[in-house]
């Protein structure tokens, strides 16, 4: 029998929040921090009783609760719509009475897959506004609500982390039109959230960090291409660039590596990438390899990179 140790256990005794945990980078987050040890709040809008707007009933976070207590840690599931404060605030009330503290705060609320599908090349005028604020709803401001509610917990003893995710690190986003003027904004805040709030946490010994994935193999985008991930390489024949792609565990191991290095504090008000806190930290993807898609992608922008250059 193992023992567990410091080492090995990193996070034990740590509570972390990760909003926006159903399924995909979230979902891995959360089981990654469960392995490390951690106590994990899980939060999203699909239980096994009510699906979100996403309309994927195959995920719930009741699960994912269940995985981060299969890999070691506790997982605690609470149904929670990032875009209503009440909810937030009673979350936050609820990990305040039952643990006192909150270290580390994930922010991964998405949910808006199913919006994009049809923007993108679209000119802002002929996109539906609805769909268009949506996305900014999903992706901005209920990252906003969440920390202006959660933040004062964690900043109660030193050492909390913020982590906002999303996609596109800020040198690519900040210098590349997203394909969408709602998507674009949507994707880029985040990257200016953690630096604000970067600052506004310095004072306080925490830090907050902006993280993307790669090209990620979530459930959904596995289900968009037909493939499972026991034989997503069947994709690539289609879709070369795929090549590169990365399992959600990739970006769960770089939250966890960060939310354990006792000098994280260097990164902060910083964006970075999965691939790039891969080699800072030594750690691996569930197949033993080290992609880096940021880097392949602006290496096509210029030429044709060979797809196992970047793995």
């Amino acid at each position: 029998m193992e023992t567990k140790t410091t080492e090995t256990e990193p996070l034990r005794g740590r509570i972390c929040l990760v909003a926006g945990a159903t399924r995909g980078a979230g979902r891995a987050i959360a089981v990654q921090l469960g392995a490390a040890g951690a106590t994990v709040y899980v939060t999203g809008r699909t239980t096994r009783e009510r699906a979100s707007e996403v309309g994927r009933t195959t995920e719930t976070i009741e699960e994912t609760a269940e995985l981060v207590t299969a890999a070691g840690g506790e997982g605690i599931a609470v149904p929670t719509d990032h875009l209503d404060p009440a909810q937030v605030r009673a979350l936050v009330e609820r990990i305040d009475r039952e643990r006192g503290r909150l270290d580390v705060l994930v922010n991964d609320i998405w949910g808006g897959e199913h919006l994009i599908g049809g923007v993108f090349g679209s000119r802002t005028w002929e996109i539906d506004l609805t769909d268009g604020l949506r996305m900014l709803e999903l992706g901005v401001r209920s990252h906003v609500i969440t920390s202006h509610l959660a933040v004062p917990l964690l900043i109660r003893h030193p050492g909390g982390l913020v982590v906002e995710v999303t996609d596109g690190t800020a040198d690519y986003n900040g210098t590349r039109f997203r394909e969408n003027l709602f998507y674009d904004l949507a994707k880029t805040a985040p990257v200016r959230m953690a630096f604000g709030l970067g600052e506004e946490l310095a004072d306080h010994g925490a830090t907050a960090v902006c993280v993307t994935p790669g090209w990620l193999r979530s459930e959904q985008m596995l289900a968009g291409f037909g493939v499972t991930e026991e034989n997503w390489r069947d994709a690539v024949e289609k879709v070369p660039g795929f090549a590169v792609s990365e399992s959600p565990v990739y970006v769960g191991r770089a939250l966890a590596a960060l939310a354990a290095d006792p000098d994280r504090a260097r990164w902060n008000g910083r964006s970075t990438s999965s691939g790039a806190l891969a080699k800072e930290y030594g750690f691996t993807d569930a197949d033993g390899s080290r992609p880096d898609a940021w880097a392949f992608i602006t290496a096509g922008e210029t030429g044709e990179p060979d797809a196992n250059d970047y793995r």
